[in-house]
């Protein structure tokens, strides 16, 4: 986290743990803030790596799941980066502005994706750089983040991953009526008190809460090698093209399309629990069998007690009737639905 940023964080209240915002105080209001209003939050939990270079876009279009080409200055792309057995190593956001590329992906993996990509780019003209301090970043979600991002000045972007400029702020439009703002740091100051004029400020949680609410899985350091990026849905949320070419993986990618259903997807849910589940936590479906039926990818508490997560589950132990949580006999999940459909 920026320590000027940081500084100015506490000053209007955060409370910070290990470079990240945990919340303002209250954090019972700061859930039901997220779930019923509209709120503010800083996300420096996420660090960013620039690709910049005559190279970039083809060095890149090499190595992820998505098509890069599709990365504009007007649209942001999920995507995932896969190791060559098809396994996702990270998921991310991906844009690009005159600078080059930018991956957005949890700060726990991007000293270590980093590395690997960079040993990738042998003779090609691309730099690989932690350009995590280089911009704040900043999420605003709910009914009155239009409201806010108009007064900052500029038209808010209306389609998912769709960019665009407002005053200061670089702004990419999320599913679940959610924006993040890139904001240069010595404008930061100004945009927070602008925007918290309208949303409530809230810990970094809440805001993965809502990704759980969207279905977007984050690839933590728990579940790295888990799951090719079927299991995860990230095909249908527009994280995978089947028509770029190779890159890591991709064989198996297109044989996990094409070869038959999937026989693990992500589903949300619900656990009535006192013990906070983790990344990788195993599921158990219903029955004698003591193999695995799944595993969790987040999870974050919900406002009326317990966690809401995502979570990778065998379809065999969906249909079992029950999907416990870490022991065979353990609490058991309440499946949710999505926002979007699950084949």
């Amino acid at each position: 986290m920026n320590s000027n940023w940081q500084e100015f964080l506490l000053s209007a209240g955060a409370h910070i743990e290990n470079q990240r915002l945990v919340h303002f105080g209250a954090p019972h209001q700061e859930m039901l803030a997220a779930q019923n209003g509209s709120i503010l939050t800083d996300l420096s939990h996420l660090n960013v790596i620039q690709f910049a270079g005559e190279d970039s876009e083809t060095f890149l279009q090499g190595q992820v799941s998505c098509d890069v080409r599709q990365a504009t200055q007007q649209q942001a792309r999920l995507g995932s980066y896969c190791t060559p057995k098809g396994r996702m190593l990270a998921t991310f956001l991906l844009w690009r502005s005159e600078e080059g590329f930018f991956m957005q992906l949890p700060a726990q993996l991007r000293e270590a994706i980093q590395k690997r990509l960079t040993m990738y780019v042998m003779r090609s003209k691309v730099k690989v750089n932690d350009a995590s301090e280089q911009t704040i970043h900043l999420g605003i979600a709910g009914e009155a983040a239009h409201t806010a991002l108009a007064e900052l000045g500029g038209a808010a972007p209306q389609d998912d991953y769709a960019v665009s400029q407002c005053g200061p702020a670089t702004a990419i439009r999320l599913p679940g009526q959610r924006f993040e703002l890139i904001v240069a740091p010595e404008n930061a100051a100004a945009v927070w008190q602008t925007l918290s004029k309208h949303c409530t400020p809230v810990g970094s949680d809440r805001w993965e809460w809502l990704e759980i609410q969207a279905g977007i899985p984050m690839v933590t350091a728990g579940t790295q090698e888990q799951f090719v990026p079927q299991m995860a849905n990230m095909e249908l949320i527009g994280g995978v093209s089947f028509t770029k070419g190779c890159y890591p993986g991709q064989e198996i990618v297109a044989r996990s399309q094409y070869l038959g259903k999937v026989k693990r997807r992500m589903y949300r849910a619900h656990l009535a629990s006192e013990a906070e589940p983790q990344p990788g936590d195993v599921l158990f479906g219903q029955g004698p069998s003591e193999q695995s039926g799944g595993m969790v990818v987040n999870a974050q508490p919900a406002p009326e007690g317990g966690f809401d997560l995502l979570a990778v589950i065998l379809n065999a132990s969906i249909e079992s009737g029950a999907v416990h949580w870490k022991t065979t006999d353990g609490p058991v999940l309440k499946l949710l639905s999505l926002p979007y459909a699950v084949e």
